[in-house]
């Protein structure tokens, strides 16, 4: 990636000088680093909101209500894990952040959802149907409440952030499908 990075840098000084741009190229190199950080901050906000949300969210013992919820199409998705209570917790935390559109703050989560179903994993030196199901997910992304994409429509000016509502529900609904097909297929698995 830094090669490639590189090589546009160098391409945009190049094409700049030879069409005499290059006060817009400095503009736009000084300008785009400066948008980048109000957005890093602009999105660090948000996720800092959400995680500490979970974190409440785990004290109060919502996650074992959200657990109780969706265990049972978690238990039909994840059949080894199914009876590794601390796996499901931690996907279900996983997909919960995800439904809500949290992207980034999802992925601490993501992160220890994965260990859990490693240790739950017959074969440790290869991915569990479970792990490569939950790979899926979680790219994926079934999202009901797009939080980071309207955060960054309103940083654009969009007046409705969240007008975009049905076409994330179903192209979101579209793709988890789609890649829990395909997962199935791969790994060999039938049904639930």
């Amino acid at each position: 990636m830094g090669v490639f990075f590189a090589a546009v840098l160098l391409l945009s000084l190049l094409f700049g000088l030879a069409n005499g741009n290059m006060a817009e190229v400095t503009a736009a190199a000084l300008g785009g680093g400066t948008a980048a950080v109000e957005l890093s901050l602009e999105l660090l906000g948000a996720m800092c909101l959400w995680s500490g949300l979970a974190n409440v969210a785990e004290r109060a013992g919502l996650t074992e209500l959200l657990c109780s919820l969706l265990g049972p199409a978690l238990k039909k998705l994840f059949t080894g894990a199914g009876k590794e209570k601390e796996a499901l917790k931690a996907v279900s935390m996983n997909v919960a952040a995800n439904l809500m559109g949290l992207g980034n703050a999802a992925t601490p989560l993501g992160i220890e959802a994965m260990r859990r179903l490693q240790r739950a994993n017959p074969s440790p030196g290869r991915a569990s149907p479970d792990m490569v199901t939950f790979t899926v997910l979680n790219t994926a992304s079934l999202q009901l409440l797009p939080t980071t994409v309207a955060m960054l429509r309103l940083g654009a000016g969009a007046q409705s952030p969240l007008d975009i509502l049905p076409a994330v529900w179903l192209s979101s609904a579209v793709s988890v499908a789609t890649g829990l097909l395909a997962a199935r297929a791969m790994t060999g698995r039938s049904g639930g």
